[in-house]
């Protein structure tokens, strides 16, 4: 198995990286102005602030914060950090991740899944636990000599925005304060994905279309578009803002709101001209978390949507997309 980046710049698109006709973007042209909406955290209106969340999440799936609160200096330096990460060779990205002898940090391209694909995604990947910072960090990556240093402060940065945000989500959807701080959010992973330039955008895909099955994603994109929102049967692009976090309501937050938000598919879409970085930081449960349609959300006018099921079981069947996870 060798990485994307290794090969792509030959200017060829391989054979088993053509998708099928009805998966391929195409020439796809994105509506002028339509995108997901941006919402402000300065705002000294806390209820508005909920609302437009709120509304965000059950019609899009997805929005993107700006004055979150974290250091523009410490998003620039991540966004460096793990630019130098995927500009390594191959060879030396898989020595800085073969630390752990439990796998916990891993280095893959295409999907984790790799030898059983149809067909390949053009990206290489990285992923790694983050909680407790104290355990996972010896297993990081120690090239970039800062990797450990700068994500290592990014993740404390994001587990205090993430909370943030499900604390207001919390409080829209009336749910018991402190909801989502227990087993709910004790498995964050950070993923950072990096797509290569690609020959032929119109016949490859960065990533297919998904949910994420996380309570919630927070994405740092950089500036170079590629992240689509699939809205009313039609893709809509995730245009990049300076210094923004895109959030994404995950799948589990649509089952515990009992389908209130929404989990939107999206995808990844490649460019002929740059290559793009990004890294996520996603909220999962522990395994043995029961998802299930938080009560208050459910009575006789509106009976739970979705079974309660434990995670490791839900992520199980995610994976193999066999069946609906707790339905």
């Amino acid at each position: 198995m060798e990485f994307v980046s290794s090969w792509c710049n030959n200017g060829v698109l391989p054979p088993s990286y053509v998708h099928p006709s009805e998966t391929r973007p195409g020439n796809l042209v994105v509506p002028p102005g339509t995108s997901i909406p941006v919402i402000d955290f300065a705002g000294h209106d806390r209820n508005q602030i909920i609302q437009k969340i709120l509304k965000a999440g059950e019609e899009y799936g997805f929005f993107q914060v700006i004055n979150h609160g974290v250091s523009e200096t410490l998003m620039d330096d991540t966004m460096d950090v793990i630019k130098e990460f995927h500009a390594m060779s191959g060879m030396e990205k898989q020595r800085e991740c073969s630390k752990d002898p439990n796998g916990s940090c891993k280095l893959y391209t295409s999907s984790l899944d790799y030898p059983a694909e149809d067909f390949h995604y053009w990206r290489d990947a990285l992923i790694h636990p983050c909680n407790p910072a104290e355990e996972c960090i010896k297993f990081w990556p120690e090239k970039p000599t800062r990797y450990r240093e700068v994500i290592g402060a990014y993740s404390v940065e994001m587990r205090k925005l993430s909370s943030r945000i499900l604390e207001i989500i919390c409080e829209g959807l009336g749910l018991e304060k402190g909801y989502f701080s227990s087993d709910l959010s004790e498995n964050p992973k950070i993923i950072i994905n990096h797509y290569p330039v690609c020959p032929d955008p119109s016949l490859t895909l960065g990533l297919s279309k998904h949910k994420d099955p996380t309570v919630i994603s927070l994405v740092l994109q950089g500036l170079i578009p590629g992240l689509q929102v699939l809205k009313d049967g039609q893709w809509i692009s995730v245009q990049p803002h300076p210094h923004a976090f895109v959030v994404n309501i995950g799948y589990l937050l649509q089952i515990i709101s009992n389908g209130k938000l929404n989990g939107a598919e999206h995808r990844v879409v490649t460019n002929r001209n740059a290559a793009r970085t990004t890294i996520t930081y996603f909220v999962f449960p522990t395994n043995e978390s029961l998802i299930k349609p938080a009560k208050v959300l459910t009575n006789e006018q509106n009976p739970p949507l979705y079974k309660d099921c434990k995670f490791s079981d839900f992520f199980t069947a995610f994976l193999s997309r066999a069946v609906e996870p707790c339905t």
